[in-house]
Protein backbone atom coordinates (compact mmCIF):
# COMPACT_ATOMS: atom_id res chain seq x y z
CA UNK A 1 0.00 0.00 0.00
CA UNK A 2 2.50 2.58 0.67
CA UNK A 3 4.67 1.55 -2.50
CA UNK A 4 1.75 2.25 -4.52
CA UNK A 5 -0.41 5.29 -2.76
CA UNK A 6 -3.16 3.26 -1.15
CA UNK A 7 -4.83 5.51 1.38
CA UNK A 8 -4.59 3.36 4.85
CA UNK A 9 -3.13 4.25 8.37
CA UNK A 10 0.18 5.44 8.76
CA UNK A 11 2.70 2.69 9.96
CA UNK A 12 5.95 1.88 10.67
CA UNK A 13 7.51 -1.93 11.10
CA UNK A 14 9.95 -2.61 13.88
CA UNK A 15 12.72 -5.60 15.18
CA UNK A 16 13.59 -6.99 18.22
CA UNK A 17 16.26 -4.08 18.44
CA UNK A 18 14.30 -1.23 17.65
CA UNK A 19 12.66 -0.26 21.06
CA UNK A 20 13.68 3.36 21.06
CA UNK A 21 13.04 3.91 17.28
CA UNK A 22 9.43 2.72 18.00
CA UNK A 23 8.99 4.36 21.52
CA UNK A 24 10.45 7.26 19.07
CA UNK A 25 7.57 6.90 16.68
CA UNK A 26 4.52 6.83 18.95
CA UNK A 27 5.23 10.50 19.29
CA UNK A 28 4.36 11.32 15.99
CA UNK A 29 1.07 9.57 16.31
CA UNK A 30 -1.78 11.22 18.53
CA UNK A 31 -3.64 8.72 20.73
CA UNK A 32 -4.98 5.87 20.60
CA UNK A 33 -2.03 4.04 19.61
CA UNK A 34 -2.27 0.37 17.51
CA UNK A 35 0.26 -1.93 17.83
CA UNK A 36 0.14 -5.53 16.38
CA UNK A 37 2.06 -8.41 16.87
CA UNK A 38 3.01 -9.68 13.18
CA UNK A 39 3.25 -13.49 14.12
CA UNK A 40 0.00 -15.50 14.68
CA UNK A 41 -1.33 -14.56 17.61
CA UNK A 42 -4.53 -15.77 18.03
CA UNK A 43 -6.34 -13.49 16.76
CA UNK A 44 -5.04 -11.13 20.19
CA UNK A 45 -1.96 -9.94 18.88
CA UNK A 46 -3.17 -6.38 18.17
CA UNK A 47 -3.21 -3.86 21.51
CA UNK A 48 -5.11 -0.68 21.27
CA UNK A 49 -3.42 1.33 23.50
CA UNK A 50 -5.00 4.72 25.23
CA UNK A 51 -1.81 6.55 26.24
CA UNK A 52 1.75 6.86 25.79
CA UNK A 53 2.18 4.79 29.23
CA UNK A 54 0.13 1.78 27.99
CA UNK A 55 1.73 1.96 24.62
CA UNK A 56 4.89 1.70 25.57
CA UNK A 57 5.04 -0.96 27.71
CA UNK A 58 3.25 -3.11 25.20
CA UNK A 59 5.70 -2.03 22.55
CA UNK A 60 8.72 -3.30 25.59
CA UNK A 61 6.55 -6.43 26.04
CA UNK A 62 5.97 -7.36 22.55
CA UNK A 63 9.77 -6.74 21.72
CA UNK A 64 11.25 -9.01 24.74
CA UNK A 65 9.00 -11.65 23.63
CA UNK A 66 7.24 -11.40 26.99
CA UNK A 67 3.84 -10.76 25.31
CA UNK A 68 3.00 -13.49 22.62
CA UNK A 69 6.68 -14.88 22.67
CA UNK A 70 8.23 -14.53 19.03
CA UNK A 71 5.12 -13.72 17.53
CA UNK A 72 5.40 -10.52 18.99
CA UNK A 73 9.52 -9.69 18.04
CA UNK A 74 8.72 -8.40 14.99
CA UNK A 75 5.63 -5.04 15.25
CA UNK A 76 3.48 -2.92 13.39
CA UNK A 77 2.66 0.36 15.02
CA UNK A 78 0.18 1.96 13.29
CA UNK A 79 -2.17 5.30 13.34
CA UNK A 80 -5.62 4.68 15.26
CA UNK A 81 -8.49 5.37 12.06
CA UNK A 82 -11.24 7.03 13.42
CA UNK A 83 -14.98 6.71 10.92
CA UNK A 84 -17.27 3.88 10.55
CA UNK A 85 -16.16 0.80 8.87
CA UNK A 86 -17.40 -0.72 5.85
CA UNK A 87 -16.46 -3.64 3.14
CA UNK A 88 -16.41 -3.20 -0.71
CA UNK A 89 -15.83 -6.47 -2.52
CA UNK A 90 -14.90 -6.91 -5.90
CA UNK A 91 -13.91 -9.94 -8.08
CA UNK A 92 -11.03 -10.17 -10.27
CA UNK A 93 -9.58 -12.12 -12.96
CA UNK A 94 -5.93 -10.66 -13.10
CA UNK A 95 -6.42 -8.04 -15.00
CA UNK A 96 -10.36 -6.74 -15.04
CA UNK A 97 -12.53 -6.40 -11.86
CA UNK A 98 -16.53 -6.31 -11.38
CA UNK A 99 -17.60 -4.62 -8.09
CA UNK A 100 -19.91 -6.32 -5.97
CA UNK A 101 -22.25 -5.34 -3.19
CA UNK A 102 -20.72 -3.60 -0.39
CA UNK A 103 -22.20 -4.20 3.31
CA UNK A 104 -21.35 -3.65 6.60
CA UNK A 105 -20.62 -5.96 9.66
CA UNK A 106 -21.05 -6.14 13.07
CA UNK A 107 -17.66 -7.94 14.85
CA UNK A 108 -18.51 -7.63 18.65
CA UNK A 109 -20.46 -9.68 20.94
CA UNK A 110 -22.40 -7.43 22.33
CA UNK A 111 -24.70 -5.02 21.70
CA UNK A 112 -23.62 -0.98 21.04
CA UNK A 113 -20.38 -2.65 20.18
CA UNK A 114 -19.62 -3.85 23.65
CA UNK A 115 -17.56 -6.63 24.77
CA UNK A 116 -15.34 -9.36 22.74
CA UNK A 117 -14.67 -9.69 18.90
CA UNK A 118 -16.46 -12.18 17.33
CA UNK A 119 -16.77 -13.88 13.33
CA UNK A 120 -19.18 -11.45 13.34
CA UNK A 121 -23.03 -11.00 14.72
CA UNK A 122 -24.62 -9.82 12.01
CA UNK A 123 -24.08 -7.57 9.05
CA UNK A 124 -26.82 -5.59 5.92
CA UNK A 125 -25.90 -4.57 2.57
CA UNK A 126 -25.84 -1.89 0.92
CA UNK A 127 -23.95 0.20 3.17
CA UNK A 128 -25.00 3.79 2.99
CA UNK A 129 -21.44 5.24 4.06
CA UNK A 130 -20.39 3.85 0.91
CA UNK A 131 -21.50 6.68 -1.32
CA UNK A 132 -21.26 7.18 -5.09
CA UNK A 133 -18.24 9.86 -4.29
CA UNK A 134 -16.94 7.72 -1.83
CA UNK A 135 -17.16 4.31 -4.28
CA UNK A 136 -15.33 6.38 -7.07
CA UNK A 137 -12.59 7.14 -4.37
CA UNK A 138 -11.93 3.52 -3.51
CA UNK A 139 -12.22 1.86 -6.95
CA UNK A 140 -9.44 5.07 -8.21
CA UNK A 141 -7.44 5.40 -5.02
CA UNK A 142 -7.75 1.32 -3.84
CA UNK A 143 -9.16 -0.94 -6.05
CA UNK A 144 -7.38 -0.42 -9.42
CA UNK A 145 -4.17 0.21 -8.08
CA UNK A 146 -4.28 -2.68 -5.64
CA UNK A 147 -4.68 -5.37 -8.54
CA UNK A 148 -2.28 -3.19 -10.82
CA UNK A 149 0.27 -3.55 -8.82
CA UNK A 150 0.03 -6.82 -7.82
CA UNK A 151 0.12 -7.51 -11.96
CA UNK A 152 2.96 -5.60 -12.29
CA UNK A 153 4.55 -7.49 -9.35
CA UNK A 154 4.48 -10.86 -11.13
CA UNK A 155 1.15 -11.66 -8.81
CA UNK A 156 -2.11 -11.55 -10.80
CA UNK A 157 -5.06 -11.70 -8.68
CA UNK A 158 -7.87 -13.99 -9.44
CA UNK A 159 -10.49 -14.88 -7.16
CA UNK A 160 -12.41 -12.21 -4.37
CA UNK A 161 -10.55 -9.52 -2.69
CA UNK A 162 -12.26 -7.90 0.02
CA UNK A 163 -11.63 -4.29 0.81
CA UNK A 164 -12.09 -3.50 4.50
CA UNK A 165 -12.48 0.33 5.59
CA UNK A 166 -12.86 2.90 7.14
CA UNK A 167 -14.49 5.97 6.28
CA UNK A 168 -14.21 9.37 7.68
CA UNK A 169 -15.61 12.60 5.76
CA UNK A 170 -15.84 10.82 2.59
CA UNK A 171 -12.52 9.68 2.50
CA UNK A 172 -11.88 5.85 2.48
CA UNK A 173 -8.50 4.26 4.31
CA UNK A 174 -7.98 0.50 4.08
CA UNK A 175 -7.94 -1.66 7.32
CA UNK A 176 -7.69 -4.83 5.95
CA UNK A 177 -7.19 -6.92 2.67
CA UNK A 178 -8.69 -10.19 2.52
CA UNK A 179 -9.56 -12.65 0.01
CA UNK A 180 -12.73 -14.05 0.34
CA UNK A 181 -16.46 -13.19 0.32
CA UNK A 182 -16.64 -12.63 4.22
CA UNK A 183 -18.91 -13.85 6.66
CA UNK A 184 -21.96 -12.86 7.62
CA UNK A 185 -21.34 -10.41 4.85
CA UNK A 186 -21.54 -13.10 2.35
CA UNK A 187 -25.18 -13.80 3.33
CA UNK A 188 -26.70 -10.60 2.72
CA UNK A 189 -24.63 -9.90 0.10
CA UNK A 190 -26.04 -12.96 -1.97
CA UNK A 191 -29.39 -12.53 -0.79
CA UNK A 192 -29.39 -9.22 -2.93
CA UNK A 193 -27.79 -11.15 -6.32
CA UNK A 194 -30.56 -11.11 -8.93
CA UNK A 195 -28.93 -12.95 -11.51
CA UNK A 196 -26.45 -16.38 -10.96
CA UNK A 197 -23.32 -15.99 -9.63
CA UNK A 198 -21.58 -19.20 -11.17
CA UNK A 199 -21.34 -17.19 -14.32
CA UNK A 200 -19.65 -14.18 -12.81
CA UNK A 201 -17.10 -16.79 -11.09
CA UNK A 202 -16.65 -18.60 -14.02
CA UNK A 203 -15.41 -15.65 -16.05
CA UNK A 204 -13.21 -15.11 -13.27
CA UNK A 205 -11.32 -18.12 -13.33
CA UNK A 206 -11.28 -18.12 -16.96
CA UNK A 207 -9.83 -14.37 -17.55
CA UNK A 208 -12.99 -13.40 -19.59
CA UNK A 209 -14.56 -10.80 -17.45
CA UNK A 210 -13.79 -8.01 -20.22
CA UNK A 211 -15.87 -10.32 -22.47
CA UNK A 212 -19.20 -10.31 -21.22
CA UNK A 213 -19.10 -7.21 -19.64
CA UNK A 214 -20.80 -8.57 -16.09
CA UNK A 215 -22.91 -6.28 -14.43
CA UNK A 216 -24.99 -8.01 -11.68
CA UNK A 217 -28.51 -6.83 -11.13
CA UNK A 218 -29.33 -6.02 -7.67
CA UNK A 219 -32.75 -6.19 -4.85
CA UNK A 220 -32.96 -3.16 -2.89
CA UNK A 221 -31.79 -4.29 0.81
CA UNK A 222 -30.97 -7.07 2.81
CA UNK A 223 -29.97 -7.74 6.41
CA UNK A 224 -28.42 -11.18 8.12
CA UNK A 225 -28.90 -11.29 11.85
CA UNK A 226 -26.64 -14.02 13.85
CA UNK A 227 -27.57 -16.40 16.52
CA UNK A 228 -25.02 -17.83 19.02
CA UNK A 229 -24.62 -20.06 21.60
CA UNK A 230 -24.38 -19.51 25.05
CA UNK A 231 -20.46 -18.42 26.02
CA UNK A 232 -19.44 -17.39 22.72
CA UNK A 233 -16.85 -16.40 21.59
CA UNK A 234 -14.87 -17.69 25.19
CA UNK A 235 -16.92 -21.27 25.30
CA UNK A 236 -20.12 -21.64 23.62
CA UNK A 237 -21.65 -24.33 24.74
CA UNK A 238 -22.80 -27.12 22.42
CA UNK A 239 -25.73 -29.70 22.67
CA UNK A 240 -28.86 -27.87 23.12
CA UNK A 241 -31.86 -28.88 20.93
CA UNK A 242 -32.84 -26.08 18.91
CA UNK A 243 -36.44 -26.21 18.01
CA UNK A 244 -38.65 -24.17 15.48
CA UNK A 245 -36.84 -24.29 12.57
CA UNK A 246 -39.73 -25.74 10.69
CA UNK A 247 -41.80 -21.91 11.33
CA UNK A 248 -39.19 -19.79 9.53
CA UNK A 249 -41.22 -19.75 6.33
CA UNK A 250 -37.88 -20.19 3.43
CA UNK A 251 -38.08 -18.30 0.28
CA UNK A 252 -36.62 -15.97 -1.61
CA UNK A 253 -36.67 -13.23 0.56
CA UNK A 254 -35.69 -15.15 3.99
CA UNK A 255 -33.68 -17.90 4.61
CA UNK A 256 -31.92 -19.57 7.26
CA UNK A 257 -27.70 -20.43 7.27
CA UNK A 258 -26.86 -23.31 9.36
CA UNK A 259 -23.13 -22.24 10.68
CA UNK A 260 -22.89 -24.59 14.18
CA UNK A 261 -25.95 -27.14 14.31
CA UNK A 262 -25.64 -30.71 13.51
CA UNK A 263 -28.50 -33.06 12.96
CA UNK A 264 -29.77 -35.38 15.80
CA UNK A 265 -32.04 -37.47 13.50
CA UNK A 266 -35.11 -35.33 13.05
CA UNK A 267 -33.91 -32.65 14.92
CA UNK A 268 -30.86 -29.75 15.00
CA UNK A 269 -28.60 -29.45 18.18
CA UNK A 270 -25.92 -26.87 18.72
CA UNK A 271 -22.60 -27.46 18.11
CA UNK A 272 -20.18 -24.62 17.42
CA UNK A 273 -20.19 -20.81 18.51
CA UNK A 274 -22.44 -18.86 16.00
CA UNK A 275 -25.11 -21.84 15.41
CA UNK A 276 -27.43 -20.01 12.31
CA UNK A 277 -28.13 -16.47 11.11
CA UNK A 278 -31.51 -15.20 9.35
CA UNK A 279 -31.02 -13.28 5.92
CA UNK A 280 -33.55 -11.49 4.03
CA UNK A 281 -33.76 -8.85 1.74
CA UNK A 282 -36.55 -5.92 1.15
CA UNK A 283 -37.93 -2.81 -0.75
CA UNK A 284 -35.47 -0.64 1.94
CA UNK A 285 -33.25 -2.13 4.87
CA UNK A 286 -35.35 -1.13 7.90
CA UNK A 287 -38.21 -3.61 6.16
CA UNK A 288 -35.44 -6.19 5.44
CA UNK A 289 -34.06 -5.67 9.46
CA UNK A 290 -37.99 -6.04 10.78
CA UNK A 291 -38.28 -8.82 8.64
CA UNK A 292 -34.76 -10.99 9.92
CA UNK A 293 -36.52 -9.75 13.43
CA UNK A 294 -39.82 -11.19 13.25
CA UNK A 295 -38.00 -14.57 12.32
CA UNK A 296 -36.34 -14.92 15.78
CA UNK A 297 -38.65 -15.63 18.39
CA UNK A 298 -39.15 -18.46 16.33
CA UNK A 299 -36.21 -20.06 16.79
CA UNK A 300 -35.42 -21.66 20.06
CA UNK A 301 -32.62 -23.37 22.28
CA UNK A 302 -31.40 -22.36 26.14
CA UNK A 303 -29.09 -19.17 26.41
CA UNK A 304 -29.68 -18.07 22.39
CA UNK A 305 -27.80 -14.79 21.93
CA UNK A 306 -28.05 -12.50 19.62
CA UNK A 307 -27.75 -8.29 18.77
CA UNK A 308 -30.60 -6.06 18.45
CA UNK A 309 -28.81 -3.19 17.10
CA UNK A 310 -27.49 -4.95 13.83
CA UNK A 311 -28.58 -2.12 10.85
CA UNK A 312 -28.85 0.88 12.94
CA UNK A 313 -25.84 2.37 11.74
CA UNK A 314 -27.21 2.43 8.12
CA UNK A 315 -30.37 3.58 9.06
CA UNK A 316 -28.48 6.88 10.70
CA UNK A 317 -28.07 7.77 7.66
CA UNK A 318 -31.33 7.96 5.89
CA UNK A 319 -31.86 11.34 7.28
CA UNK A 320 -34.21 13.77 5.46
CA UNK A 321 -35.04 16.69 8.56
CA UNK A 322 -36.81 19.78 7.71
CA UNK A 323 -34.83 23.18 8.54
CA UNK A 324 -36.62 23.22 12.32
CA UNK A 325 -37.92 20.49 13.63
CA UNK A 326 -39.56 21.31 17.11
CA UNK A 327 -40.27 24.70 18.28
CA UNK A 328 -39.91 25.43 21.82
CA UNK A 329 -41.26 28.51 23.67
CA UNK A 330 -40.82 29.20 27.26
CA UNK A 331 -43.30 31.82 29.16
CA UNK A 332 -40.29 32.95 31.20
CA UNK A 333 -36.36 33.53 31.65
CA UNK A 334 -36.24 31.47 34.78
CA UNK A 335 -37.68 28.55 32.96
CA UNK A 336 -34.69 27.80 30.63
CA UNK A 337 -32.87 25.50 32.65
CA UNK A 338 -35.32 23.16 31.97
CA UNK A 339 -35.43 24.34 28.38
CA UNK A 340 -31.52 23.39 28.15
CA UNK A 341 -32.00 19.85 29.24
CA UNK A 342 -34.95 19.30 26.68
CA UNK A 343 -32.28 20.78 23.79
CA UNK A 344 -29.44 18.69 25.16
CA UNK A 345 -32.02 15.92 24.16
CA UNK A 346 -32.78 16.77 20.76
CA UNK A 347 -29.07 17.95 20.27
CA UNK A 348 -28.07 14.01 21.16
CA UNK A 349 -31.03 12.58 18.45
CA UNK A 350 -29.42 15.11 15.55
CA UNK A 351 -32.88 17.10 15.82
CA UNK A 352 -33.14 20.66 14.63
CA UNK A 353 -34.94 23.02 17.21
CA UNK A 354 -35.69 26.90 18.00
CA UNK A 355 -36.65 28.23 21.27
CA UNK A 356 -37.65 31.56 22.28
CA UNK A 357 -39.10 33.06 25.48
CA UNK A 358 -42.50 34.43 25.18
CA UNK A 359 -45.65 35.35 27.59
CA UNK A 360 -48.81 33.80 26.51
CA UNK A 361 -50.39 37.01 28.08
CA UNK A 362 -47.62 39.72 28.06
CA UNK A 363 -46.71 39.11 23.94
CA UNK A 364 -48.86 36.55 22.21
CA UNK A 365 -48.76 38.27 19.18
CA UNK A 366 -44.91 37.32 19.75
CA UNK A 367 -45.88 33.54 20.35
CA UNK A 368 -48.11 33.56 16.82
CA UNK A 369 -45.55 34.58 14.95
CA UNK A 370 -42.97 31.99 16.36
CA UNK A 371 -45.06 29.04 15.80
CA UNK A 372 -45.88 30.65 12.14
CA UNK A 373 -42.22 30.42 11.51
CA UNK A 374 -41.42 26.88 12.97
CA UNK A 375 -44.44 26.02 10.66
CA UNK A 376 -43.12 27.32 7.39
CA UNK A 377 -39.47 25.91 8.65
CA UNK A 378 -40.84 22.33 8.69
CA UNK A 379 -41.45 22.17 12.76
CA UNK A 380 -43.69 18.85 13.56
CA UNK A 381 -43.65 18.59 17.23
CA UNK A 382 -43.99 21.91 20.09
CA UNK A 383 -42.84 22.28 23.21
CA UNK A 384 -44.24 24.66 26.07
CA UNK A 385 -42.93 25.27 29.30
CA UNK A 386 -45.07 27.25 31.68
CA UNK A 387 -45.70 27.72 35.68
CA UNK A 388 -48.30 29.14 37.56
CA UNK A 389 -51.46 29.56 35.38
CA UNK A 390 -49.69 27.63 32.68
CA UNK A 391 -51.74 28.95 29.78
CA UNK A 392 -48.71 29.21 27.46
CA UNK A 393 -48.92 25.60 26.43
CA UNK A 394 -53.11 25.50 25.36
CA UNK A 395 -52.25 29.11 23.40
CA UNK A 396 -49.49 27.55 21.72
CA UNK A 397 -52.34 24.08 20.68
CA UNK A 398 -55.10 26.77 19.77
CA UNK A 399 -52.81 27.96 17.19
CA UNK A 400 -51.33 24.81 15.31
CA UNK A 401 -52.55 21.37 14.02
CA UNK A 402 -48.97 19.74 15.09
CA UNK A 403 -48.56 17.50 18.37
CA UNK A 404 -48.14 20.27 21.47
CA UNK A 405 -45.69 19.20 24.55
CA UNK A 406 -46.79 20.73 27.83
CA UNK A 407 -43.70 21.09 30.68
CA UNK A 408 -45.20 22.06 33.84
CA UNK A 409 -42.30 24.35 36.08
CA UNK A 410 -42.34 24.60 39.56
CA UNK A 411 -43.76 27.77 40.92
CA UNK A 412 -45.63 28.96 44.13
CA UNK A 413 -47.42 24.99 44.45
CA UNK A 414 -43.97 23.52 43.92
CA UNK A 415 -45.65 23.22 40.04
CA UNK A 416 -48.82 21.11 41.04
CA UNK A 417 -50.67 24.19 39.95
CA UNK A 418 -49.35 24.26 36.45
CA UNK A 419 -49.41 20.20 36.07
CA UNK A 420 -52.88 20.59 36.66
CA UNK A 421 -53.41 23.24 34.66
CA UNK A 422 -51.79 21.77 31.35
CA UNK A 423 -53.54 18.61 31.76
CA UNK A 424 -56.82 20.04 31.70
CA UNK A 425 -57.69 21.88 28.23
CA UNK A 426 -60.59 22.29 27.41
CA UNK A 427 -61.67 19.54 24.49
CA UNK A 428 -60.28 20.22 21.19
CA UNK A 429 -57.14 21.89 22.00
CA UNK A 430 -55.08 18.68 23.97
CA UNK A 431 -51.58 19.06 24.91
CA UNK A 432 -49.75 16.25 26.21
CA UNK A 433 -48.20 16.44 29.99
CA UNK A 434 -45.49 15.42 31.17
CA UNK A 435 -43.93 15.63 34.57
CA UNK A 436 -43.01 18.49 36.46
CA UNK A 437 -39.66 19.72 35.20
CA UNK A 438 -39.30 17.03 32.32
CA UNK A 439 -37.76 18.62 29.60
CA UNK A 440 -35.84 15.63 28.74
CA UNK A 441 -38.65 13.75 28.85
CA UNK A 442 -40.82 15.97 26.77
CA UNK A 443 -37.59 16.30 24.31
CA UNK A 444 -37.67 11.73 23.99
CA UNK A 445 -41.75 12.24 23.24
CA UNK A 446 -40.99 15.02 20.61
CA UNK A 447 -38.52 12.31 19.61
CA UNK A 448 -40.83 9.13 19.26
CA UNK A 449 -43.80 11.77 17.64
CA UNK A 450 -41.05 12.70 14.66
CA UNK A 451 -39.69 9.36 14.47
CA UNK A 452 -43.16 8.26 12.73
CA UNK A 453 -42.35 10.28 9.83
CA UNK A 454 -38.19 9.76 9.92
CA UNK A 455 -36.41 6.05 9.53
CA UNK A 456 -33.44 7.43 11.51
CA UNK A 457 -34.83 8.32 14.24
CA UNK A 458 -36.80 4.99 15.03
CA UNK A 459 -32.88 4.13 14.80
CA UNK A 460 -31.55 5.75 17.27
CA UNK A 461 -34.59 5.41 19.96
CA UNK A 462 -33.69 1.99 19.59
CA UNK A 463 -30.53 2.25 20.83
CA UNK A 464 -31.31 4.66 22.96
CA UNK A 465 -33.33 2.06 24.41
CA UNK A 466 -30.59 -0.27 24.29
CA UNK A 467 -28.08 2.21 25.98
CA UNK A 468 -30.42 3.11 28.69
CA UNK A 469 -30.99 -1.04 29.43
CA UNK A 470 -26.98 -1.31 29.47
CA UNK A 471 -26.48 1.47 31.94
CA UNK A 472 -29.27 0.00 34.43
CA UNK A 473 -27.69 -3.67 34.03
CA UNK A 474 -24.10 -1.73 34.69
CA UNK A 475 -25.03 0.14 37.63
CA UNK A 476 -26.86 -3.04 39.33
CA UNK A 477 -23.36 -4.88 38.61
CA UNK A 478 -21.70 -1.89 40.58
CA UNK A 479 -24.21 -1.67 43.22
CA UNK A 480 -23.79 -5.57 44.43
CA UNK A 481 -27.36 -6.65 45.00
CA UNK A 482 -26.28 -10.10 43.63
CA UNK A 483 -24.90 -10.73 46.58
CA UNK A 484 -27.30 -9.64 49.02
Amino acid sequence: MKKYGIPTANFETFQAHQTSQAIEFLHTLNAPYVIKASGLAAGKGVVICQDLAEARRTIEGMLSGVLFDEAGRSIVIEEFLQGEEASYFVMSDGKDFISLPNSQDYKRIGELATGLNTGGMGSYSPAPVITKQVEQKVLEQIVQPTIKGMAQEGHPYQGVLYVGLMIHEGQPQVVEFNCRFGDPECQAMMMRFKDDIVPLLLDTAKGKLSEHHYSPQLHEAAACVVLAAEGYPKNPVSGEVISGLEQIGNDETVQTFHAGTVADGQTFRVSGGRVLSIATRADTLEHALNKAYAQIPKIQWKGKTYRRDIGLTGLFHEKNHPEICVGMVAGSHSDLEIVKKAAAILKQFGISYKAIVASAHRSPDRVTQFIQECENAGAGVFIAFAGMAAHLPGVVASQTTKPVIGVPIKSSLEGHDALLSIVQMPPGVPVATVSIGGGANAAILATQMLAIHHTDLRAKLKQHKIDMEQQVALNHAKSGADAI
